[in-house]
């Protein structure tokens, strides 16, 4: 590390992490919290041997164990550079806010730590200039939400040292105008940026690499290594040491992050640029090659309308919101997508063209719209060859789909199996890596997240939870309801969720599968309730989970999004009910293509795939109830299948051990409720 001495040789890292956690030691003297944990101690120990010897250790902790700190620890005190990356931005923040400083002064080593969040989290400055041009060309004729936060982003831009909008708390999570402003690999320049000494990108990779201990997410740990070796889009700096925290998580992302997509918003995106770079490139006598680049943009333009509005109004007929394809699928529209390949190909050219009479032309005078000009060109061609790629669903390794959200229609091809993927180029060469989180184990085995991230040779822990689930909690599995498939499973749903509430006086998260079964039960119920009612996709996360936090009795009513990665402590969450095992759906084309793939091997994809995948979000849901020693709760699994079904068995056997009770009466008492 750059300012920590080494552990000493004599004394040796295992050695140092057990004094550091003993009950007299560092940790114990400076930590006001800190309270010896059996668990904790056992983790940190097969850490501190996991970068001694090298390798991957899977370490599964409950929750509390405190597996925070023992990762920490060994990585600080093996004086080797560690790159911890997380599941989610809240805990990205915790660890670089609250456990790094914590650490920093109970081992009294002076570590230097960066936090590090994805491009699209930190102002361009060069698109910031761009825009606010842009403005000044047309006017000023701001839409409404521009009008008002065009002039705090001025406002804040020359006075921020980290251009992270997370410093504008004020500025709304989906606001287009941070979209135009904001560092993407796309569009980025690298070296050849005007404004690259001073880009917030480049100066928080230039603190990464000075640093000891370097603090990412999923997404951006998946999307460097997607374009590791491009010179637009490498960010974070070679750490030896790797931590996976909330490694559950780690295969969605990847499958994100190492696919391929072309959408019309991404080609929306290209079209401003290009008409914003041919703009500033007002030379003589470049006009005509300027003319030709305007026509291109234009053909680009209304081929992707003609391309994206066709994909639109097929898959309308079929009302999934992503459809599985092959090349078949495209009879009707392959040329048009041809047209728009073609399109892209012919801007490529004539922005290079473009750029190259400009560099002929006027070599001294602003070489930034030359560097634009030639951006434009690379991502033209980029798209093209994505495209063709896309249009060709020859690659049996992807499956292939249409995907439409709101405005956005995209075509994107996703690995099936990740494995590789992850081994190679996301674990792979590092000389030592911890995979770990609350949840890794199906009916107590790491078989399935082992062949799911291709590290079947990790040595393996498994730590229970210090929590006592025996007097903390009470599972409640309704005695009679009906099968999911049913017409009155909704209603049946509705009035055990409403009994419940009842009895918990609210201060309860009540999850669904999907959207479709939440708002027919808030429906149901809403007008019944005697509790605040909080619903997803009324507010943002953070906005809805804020209000929950500080609102008494609330009831909130979510999906998927809220099932991990979600903490609150006390009373204010005491039970948490959900509708139905979370399978995933069959009908998505990624889900459906592991299905396949799995089926062709001979393998049961219910078994090893469907099943372990739903206990695993299964246990995440659940686990949202008891984040401390002290809480309470009860957890509720509405779907009966858990009991009528063999597969059940194996959901209850991967269930904290908390008593099971399937009599309303039972969960009064359990909340000091009268009977009825």
């Amino acid at each position: 590390m750059s300012d920590v001495p080494a552990v000493p040789e004599v004394v040796g890292l295992v050695d140092a992490v057990t004094r550091a956690f003993a009950d007299d030691g560092p940790l114990a003297r400076a930590l006001p919290q800190f309270e010896p944990r059996d668990g904790q101690r056992r983790m940190a120990v097969a850490v501190a041997r996991a970068i001694d010897e090298g390798g991957v250790l899977m370490a599964e902790a409950g929750t509390g164990t405190g597996k925070t700190m023992a990762y920490l620890v060994p990585a600080v005190l093996s004086g080797r550079r560690v790159l911890v990356s997380t599941g989610t931005k809240n805990l990205q923040e915790q660890i670089f806010e609250k456990d790094v400083p914590a650490l920093r002064g109970a081992l009294g080593l002076p570590f230097t730590a960066t936090c590090m969040k994805g491009r699209a989290n930190y102002l361009c400055l060069h698109r910031f200039e761009e825009y606010r041009s842009r403005q000044g060309v047309r006017g000023r004729h701001l839409n409404s939400d521009d009008a008002v936060f065009l002039p705090v982003i001025e406002h804040w831009a020359p006075k921020t040292d980290t251009g992270d909008r997370a410093e504008l708390a004020e500025l709304p999570e989906d606001l287009a105008l941070w979209h135009e402003v904001s560092a993407t690999a796309d569009t980025c320049l690298g070296s050849e940026c005007p404004r690259h000494s001073e880009c917030f990108v480049t100066r928080m990779r230039q603190r990464a690499a000075e640093s000891d201990v370097v603090i990412v997410n999923h997404h951006l740990l998946c999307a460097d290594a997607a374009v590791r070796e491009s010179a637009y889009g490498e960010v974070i700096p070679s750490c030896p040491q790797l931590v996976v925290d909330e490694a559950h998580q780690l295969e969605d992302v990847a499958t994100q992050y190492f696919g391929r997509g072309v959408s019309n918003l991404r080609i929306d995106d290209l079209g401003r640029d290009a008409e914003a770079a041919l703009r500033a490139a007002v030379v003589a006598p470049g006009a005509t090659a300027k003319h030709d680049a305007s026509r291109g943009v234009m053909r680009v333009v209304d081929h992707a309308r003609a391309f994206f509005s066709g994909l639109a109004l097929a898959r309308m007929s079929r009302g999934d919101e992503r459809l599985r394809v092959a090349r078949e699928w495209f009879a009707d529209h392959l040329q048009t997508g041809l047209d728009l390949a073609g399109a892209l190909d012919g801007l490529q050219a004539t922005c290079a063209l473009t750029a190259a009479g400009r560099d002929r032309e006027a070599p001294a005078d602003d070489a930034a719209v030359s560097d634009d000009l030639t951006a434009v060109a690379r991502r033209a061609g980029d798209m093209a060859a994505d495209l063709r790629f896309l249009l060709a669903c020859a690659d049996p390794a992807y499956v292939y789909f249409l995907e439409v959200k709101g405005r956005a229609v995209q075509l994107r091809a996703a690995p099936i199996d990740v494995s590789r993927i992850v081994r190679d180029l996301v674990t792979g060469q590092r000389r030592a890596t911890i995979i770990t989180s609350a949840t890794l184990t199906v009916e107590g085995r790491f078989d399935y997240i082992k062949e799911r991230l291709g590290l079947e040779d990790a040595d393996v822990l498994s730590v229970p939870s210090e929590f006592d689930y025996t007097r903390q909690t009470l599972l409640y599995l309704p005695r009679r309801m009906p099968l999911p498939r049913e017409e009155r499973y909704t209603e049946a749903v509705a009035w055990e969720a409403g009994q419940l509430l009842r009895c918990s006086r609210g201060r309860a998260f009540v999850l669904f599968t999907s959207y479709a079964s939440m708002r027919a039960v808030v429906q149901r119920l809403e007008p019944e309730l005697e509790y605040p009612v909080l619903v997803q996709g009324t507010a943002p996360r953070s906005t809805l989970l804020a209000e929950f936090r500080r609102t008494p009795n609330a009831v909130l009513f979510a999906t998927s999004s809220f099932w991990q990665g979600v903490d609150v402590q006390g009373d204010q969450l005491s039970a948490v009910i959900i509708d139905k095992l979370p399978f995933a759906s069959p009908g998505d084309p990624i889900v459906a293509a592991r299905i396949d793939a799995l089926a062709a091997q001979g393998a049961s994809a219910f078994e090893a795939y469907q099943v372990p995948l739903a206990i695993l979000a299964l246990q995440q849901g659940l686990g949202r109830l008891i984040r401390h020693r002290n809480d309470r709760g009860v957890l509720a699994v509405l779907d009966p299948r858990i009991r009528s079904m063999g597969y059940g068995r194996r959901f209850l056997a991967s269930l904290p051990p908390a008593p099971v009770t399937y009599d309303m009466e039972q969960v009064r008492r359990f909340f000091g409720e009268p009977s009825e």
